[in-house]
């Protein structure tokens, strides 16, 4: 996926119109032909950007990952300290969850069509994105063990991608609020 910087390339866009398909109908109740139709091309046409349906899934779920992973690590890269490292991420992380929904429900619903090897990258991706966060948080709170730093970062994570659920603010102040939540429930000010 892009920045918002880049235009879009039709690969892109493939991934972007798969993601809402999939979050609305599931990855079993989309077709080639309807995903083409959906991006204005041919079925057949999809297979120049991916060689099956069950690429683009991988190839969503892949993308997500490494942009998690390599945009967190920039943040704690730039912070001056463990809370501003958790600030950081919380704050990164809570934008991208309001920004895509969709990844989120096809994450959690269709992580098991997701083939081998690819749930496999992903799953590694995702240890380091939980240990980035859970490094932090035992900067913040000398003598916390490993997994309950870890089991602090997925909680957090499950309160924050609750966003798909809990549309009942305007994205701003869901923002706002999922940052303060996040923030004390890790025990960050």
């Amino acid at each position: 996926m892009t920045s918002a910087a880049e235009a879009p390339t039709r690969r892109d866009q493939i991934l972007t119109t798969a993601a809402e398909l999939f979050a609305a109908r599931g990855f079993h109740g989309v077709s080639v032909a309807d995903l083409g139709a959906a991006c204005g091309i041919s079925g057949p046409a999809l297979y120049k950007h991916f060689p099956s349906k069950d690429a683009v899934l991988a190839a969503m779920l892949v993308s997500i990952s490494e942009e998690l992973l390599a945009v967190g690590r920039e943040r704690v890269h730039s912070a001056t300290s463990g809370a501003d490292a958790l600030r950081a991420l919380v704050d990164f992380h809570t934008g991208f969850a309001l920004r895509r929904r969709a990844l989120i429900v096809v994450q959690d619903r269709d992580w098991e069509s997701l083939p081998d090897e690819a749930r496999e990258q992903v799953r590694t991706l995702q240890r380091a994105y939980v240990d980035l966060w859970a490094d932090q948080l035992r900067r913040v709170h000398p003598g916390l063990g490993l997994d309950e730093a870890r089991a602090m970062a997925h909680a957090s994570f499950g309160l924050i991608n609750s966003t798909p659920h809990s549309g009942l603010l305007p994205d701003e102040p869901m923002h706002e609020l999922l940052v303060r939540m996040a923030l004390g429930a890790l025990g960050v000010s």
